[in-house]
Parts: C-alpha cells; sequence; structure tokens
C-alpha cells in the first residue's frame, strides 16, 4: 500500500514555492506514483532533467530537500546514486520536535492528548504482550524502585518512567498511535529535562507513578482490559495534576531568579 499522501490541484500559496520545492514535491508523487519503495534507485541526473523539464541547478537543488527530509539518500562510488529513503522514527520525532520548538508547550498540552490515547492503548494490548515485553517493563520499573537520593537520580528516574510508556507504544499494532505515543513521550522528556521538572524532588510522583505502572503490568499480564483502562486513566490524570505542580514551582523559580 503506498504511504498516505495529500495531493491538491495547485494552489497560490503553492505557487509561491521556489521552484526547486515544487519539484521536490513532483519527484515524491512521482515515487509515490510508481511504487517505488525504500531502497530502490532513483533515475539518474539527466533523466531527472528530462523527465521534469528543468535546469540541472533546480534538480541538484530539489534532491538536495529531499535529502534533507530524509526521504532519499545519495551513495557515491560504484553502485552509487541517489535512493529512496525510509525516514527512521528517531528522525521523524526529530523534524516534528523542531516544529514544536517555539510552541511554548505546557504539560497540559501533553497530558490532555496522553489521557485521552493511553488508556487505550494499554486496553488494546492487555493479555496480548509476550513475557519477554512484560519483563522488560518490570525491568524498566526496577531502575526507579526506591526513591532518588540525589538530584541526578530524581532527573534519572523522570525519564526511566516516562521511558516505560515509550515501550508500551512500540507495542501497538497501529503504527500512528505508536508514533504520536512515542512523540509525546519524548517531548514530555525533553520538557522535563529542560524545565527541570524533576526539581524539586516529588517523592508523591514517584511512588504514584511507579505503583501505577506495576499494577498495570499486572493488569497487562491477565489480560484485563478494563482495568488496564481504569489503571492508565488514573496513572495520567495524578501525573497531570502532579506535574502541573512542578511546572508551577518552575516558574516561581524563574520569576524569583
Amino acid at each position: 500500500m503506498p504511504p498516505a499522501t495529500t495531493r491538491s490541484t495547485q494552489t497560490k500559496a503553492e505557487t509561491r514555492l521556489s521552484r526547486p520545492v515544487q519539484i521536490a514535491e513532483a519527484i515524491k508523487d512521482w515515487v509515490v506514483d510508481q511504487g517505488l519503495q525504500a531502497g530502490d534507485r532513483l533515475p539518474g541526473e539527466a533523466d531527472l532533467i528530462e523527465r521534469f523539464g528543468m535546469s540541472k541547478g533546480t534538480i541538484r537543488e530539489a534532491m538536495r530537500i529531499l535529502e534533507a527530509q530524509g526521504l532519499i539518500k545519495t551513495r557515491t562510488g560504484p553502485g552509487g546514486g541517489s535512493f529512496v529513503h525510509e525516514v527512521s522514527r528517531q528522525r521523524a520525532k526529530a523534524l516534528l520536535g523542531n516544529f514544536f520548538y517555539f510552541k511554548n508547550l505546557t504539560v497540559g498540552d501533553i497530558y490532555q492528548l496522553r489521557l485521552a490515547l493511553e488508556p487505550e492503548l494499554s486496553a488494546s494490548l492487555a493479555g496480548k504482550l509476550g513475557e519477554d515485553i512484560l519483563q522488560e517493563l518490570e525491568a524498566n520499573i526496577a531502575e526507579y524502585s526506591e526513591s532518588a537520593k540525589t538530584l541526578e537520580e530524581e532527573r534519572e528516574q523522570h525519564v526511566a518512567s516516562l521511558r516505560f510508556h515509550a515501550i508500551l507504544a512500540e507495542q501497538s499494532d497501529n503504527p500512528l498511535l505508536s508514533f504520536v505515543i512515542d512523540f509525546m513521550v519524548n517531548l514530555l522528556t525533553d520538557l522535563t529535562v529542560y524545565r527541570r521538572l524533576y526539581s524539586p524532588p516529588n517523592a508523591v510522583l514517584w511512588q504514584e507513578g511507579r505503583d501505577h505502572q506495576q499494577r498495570l503490568v499486572t493488569a497487562l499480564r491477565t489480560g484485563n482490559a478494563d482495568e488496564a483502562r481504569a489503571i492508565m486513566t488514573d496513572h495520567m490524570k495524578t501525573a497531570w495534576t502532579l506535574m502541573h505542580r512542578q511546572e508551577v514551582e518552575m516558574l516561581k523559580r524563574f520569576i524569583s531568579e
């Protein structure tokens, strides 16, 4: 099945795009039409010039744009050329994260979406996870089995507790749901570290989070979807409240400084 694309008739906004950008979009559409997959070789420069009726400079700039987007990869030497490239999840998260860089997201913005999605993810995974994944989740929880003794440990525990949710997201059969939840975890991790939301240490946040996750693993192992959904819902609501308090404390520190 070809990737989902949104192709419409040319609008005034599109006519303002530079010619290399327009050609880059045309090449992407051509790749989809041809059914090319990751690893397939693209036509050579001379062929692209003829196919799209553009100058060498325009074609080269369009190819540089596609390479910067991670959609093609160029190799030199024998057997080299330009090849269709699948954007990795890590790169996609980084590119999307750049969009939100100046959006001044809050904890509430992220948890509003987490509360809508993660309980349903948990319910969908109940009774379907292999013992290896369940043990991986338990091993992750073991990293914060005791409250942190230093601020550095507090930061590491926050990051580890969020990784629990990334592990769950990886197990979803829905690639879009998996990516969105993983992306939110990544955003919240960055937000927590950058804004030092792990300071001051919050023993209640640690204990509530750990206990919810332990109970969730039990529900996932026994296949109780309703219980898994309820536990994750309570987990998200509790974490939202406590993380908001951490955010308020951070703002107080910022103002006082």
